[in-house]
């Protein structure tokens, strides 16, 4: 019992990190970048991304040993969905990622990086997606959390 309540609490705590994280990102991505402000976003994009890491590996524990049987999940269209739209954010996740990596060269230089338009629309455009993203997490959990799309026996 006690298992089961410490392993939920870790696997909101490492969401909501992620949810801060991403809300930090978009709020410090507003270029042009200084150095300072690009070395912040390259530790916050790392936050994010082991916060992400967290929720992935602690959720699936709480799937297989912590919560109810495996197949209760793998029988909620909103568990499903839920799962998907967090691989999908993940998946949109690493173009950021990979811009704010790409910094590293200039950063160690102590220059600023420099974004083209493009760019920086294509950054902001996968923040704003993956933010939708965690709003349709909510959104199934909440569903998920009620029995609303369980369709076994």
């Amino acid at each position: 019992m006690y298992t089961s309540a410490l392993m939920a609490f870790a696997h909101h705590l490492a969401a909501f990190t992620v949810v801060a994280a991403l809300a930090i990102e978009v709020a410090m991505f507003k270029p042009p970048l200084s150095a300072v402000q690009a070395r912040r976003l390259q530790r916050t994009d790392l936050i994010f991304g082991a916060a992400a890491g967290a929720v992935l590996l602690v959720g699936g524990l709480r799937v297989a040993w912590f919560e109810k049987p495996a197949a209760y999940y793998l029988h909620d269209v909103f568990f499903l969905a839920k799962l998907a739209a967090f691989l999908i954010a993940a998946l949109i996740s690493i173009y950021p990622t990979v811009v704010f990596l790409s910094w590293s060269a200039a950063l160690r230089a102590d220059r600023a990086p420099q974004l083209s338009a493009e760019r920086t629309r294509r950054v902001r455009m996968c923040l704003m997606l993956e933010l939708t993203l965690i709003v349709v997490i909510l959104a199934c959990a909440a569903l998920m959390a009620r029995g609303i799309g369980y369709l076994g026996r």
